[in-house]
């Protein structure tokens, strides 16, 4: 099984607003704000709950990036490894 770099502190995710050009802060895991008890379910059952049809067959995660400065937020998808 594959895992998001960026859940596991692989990888760090770098992104500038495209409105105000202020650096994005990632959230976290879309799922997450979905429902805040699903940390407890696999990661399979979690992907079929996400809101996105094809995040398991791609093996991506999807991450929401919001900027501070302006309120603009994003899904970023992260390809895991």
């Amino acid at each position: 099984m594959k895992l998001c770099p960026v859940c596991n502190a692989f990888k760090e995710i770098e992104l500038s607003c495209p409105e105000c050009n202020s650096s994005l802060e990632d959230k976290g895991k879309v799922s997450d704000f979905l429902d805040p008890y699903g940390h407890y379910n696999d990661e399979e059952t979690v992907k079929m709950g996400d809101g996105y049809s094809d995040t398991a067959k791609k093996q991506i995660c999807p991450h929401l990036m919001y900027c501070n400065h302006c309120g603009y937020d994003a899904v970023k998808f992260i390809q895991e490894e």
